[in-house]
């Protein structure tokens, strides 16, 4: 039987961590035959009756991001009349009665099982032709009420993976998931479970395969890369592991031209063989430092397990190895009891480090965590405002940082194909992400030779988007090939 007619809809929010599960979940129906379509659905999408399964992987880390989901849950089933809806992710594990009393249609598969959907198209080829209530009745008997063999623990956390992207041009791999901390604000240990680790020679193995297939950069992503524990028989092991340096050093001495990009790092394990590891050029000069304050006070409040020298120091020593990297953080405010002088601190941490860019968002309260009880709330007029002056700082931080590479020439990798819709006075618009990180506008004459997703590339960085950068807009400069 054919289903290539049968349309499944993917729909992601949150990390990039999400994002990469979300693929491989897609790869799994499109191995089936199946239909697999990761285009955002949006409010202006018309209504399809051909599609007859979304899947929704959500988040949870902040209210906005739960309110987010129920608002997207709703726009799917108004726009897929005939589908069954599967949530799945973060929010899912938290609060699965409260998503399935939104709707009949829906399915709950908990973030820890989210691995179940790779055995969701076998049984939907047996079901194609019934109803989405009976759908959803046989995918809960069949999927989700099996027993869970070892609770708090994600169960076959790695098997959606993929070495094909539908959606992405730079290539991911998941190497961690779960988080054995216990950070007061935080939600991620009781929604994704206890960390567990992929063993280090199937990392090395599944990015030979990428390299082999033509990839130019991959992606390294982890829930907490601090945790990172992959058994490993090799002679570079003790007592049978690797830690994350162990394992960088690893995938370069068994690649010969892949770029390894880190998704987010912790002020904990830039040491010296990390740094040892980072020296090589194939990794690139782009590190997003989990930070959330820079106030000693409040990082003891909020058990991070570091002081705001930490993270000054680590800075200071990638840029020992690497020359004018990229580095980013995340920042959160108004976290309980955090005071102008708190706030201040972290305005400094930001300037010392030179961040090209701050992540900042406000303190949202989250059920079941320490926090929650904290005494001294900050109004949430307060933190936004806190969170406002960080972003407006980082705006500008980026715009020096790109200022001081303008005439430069990186190399990059072509994030988007071309469109012949895509024109700006006969010049055909492609978007590129260099090593450390700049997302550019490159402008091609209509007859170029055409480029490929992922391909790997030169650009000469022209100028700063300024007013893009302002706004939050994903370009950020202007650039050429060379």
């Amino acid at each position: 039987m054919d289903f290539s007619n049968y349309k499944i809809r993917f729909e992601t929010l949150g990390c990039r961590l999400n994002q990469i599960e979300s693929e491989g979940a897609a790869h799994f129906f499109s191995e089936a035959g199946f239909t697999s379509d990761l285009t955002p659905v949006s409010a202006k999408s018309l209504t399809d009756e051909k599609t007859i399964l979304c899947v929704i992987n959500t988040c949870s880390v902040t209210q906005k991001a739960e309110q987010k989901a129920r608002r997207l849950i709703r726009l799917l089933l108004k726009t897929y009349p005939k589908a069954a809806v599967i949530v799945t992710g973060c929010y899912a594990q938290l609060r699965p009665l409260e998503i399935k009393k939104m709707d009949e249609r829906i399915a709950v598969l908990g973030g820890q099982v989210k691995s179940r959907i790779s055995g969701i198209p076998e049984l939907l080829k047996r079901t194609v032709d019934l109803s989405p209530l009976e759908i959803v009745a046989r995918i809960e008997k069949e999927i989700i009420l099996k027993p869970v063999m070892n609770p708090g623990v994600p169960e076959n956390s790695f098997v959606l993976a993929t070495d094909s992207f539908l959606a992405h041009s730079r290539s991911s791999i998941k190497i961690q998931d779960g988080c054995n901390s216990k950070c007061t604000y935080c939600t991620i240990n009781i929604a994704r479970g206890k960390s567990v680790s992929l063993d280090a020679k199937t990392v090395i193995e599944r990015i030979q395969q990428l390299e082999a297939s033509g990839q130019s950069e991959v992606v390294i992503t982890t829930v907490n890369i601090a945790q990172y524990h992959g058994t490993w028989n090799g002679p570079e092991a003790s007592c049978g592991f690797v830690n994350f340096a162990g394992l960088l050093k690893l995938i370069l001495a068994n690649t010969s031209k892949i770029n390894i990009r880190i998704s987010s790092i912790y002020p904990q394990i830039v040491k010296e063989d990390f740094l040892e590891a980072i020296k090589n050029p194939r990794v690139c000069p782009h590190f997003h430092i989990s930070v959330q304050s820079g106030s000693d006070r409040i990082l003891e409040a909020m058990k991070r397990g570091y002081k705001a020298q930490d993270v000054v120091e680590a800075c200071e020593k990638i840029r020992s190895v690497k020359e004018n990297p990229f580095l980013a953080c995340d920042i959160i405010t108004g976290f309980p009891g955090e005071t102008d002088s708190d706030f201040n601190d972290s305005l400094e941490l930001c300037k010392k480090c030179g961040m090209a860019w701050v992540h900042a968002f406000p303190y949202s309260e989250r059920p079941g965590t320490e926090a929650v009880k904290m005494k001294n709330k900050v109004p949430q007029s307060v933190s936004g405002e806190r969170a406002y002056t960080l972003t407006t700082k980082a705006a500008e931080a980026k715009i020096r940082y790109i200022k001081s590479f303008e005439g430069k020439i990186l190399p990059c990798v072509v994030e988007t194909v071309r469109n012949p819709k895509n024109k700006v006075n006969g010049r055909v618009i492609y978007h590129a992400v260099t090593e450390n990180f700049l997302h550019c506008q490159i402008e091609v004459d209509e007859n170029s030779p055409q480029f490929t997703n992922g391909a790997l590339q030169k650009v000469r960085i022209l100028s700063p988007l300024t007013e893009n950068i302002r706004k939050g807009g994903e370009t950020e400069c202007l650039a050429e090939l060379v």
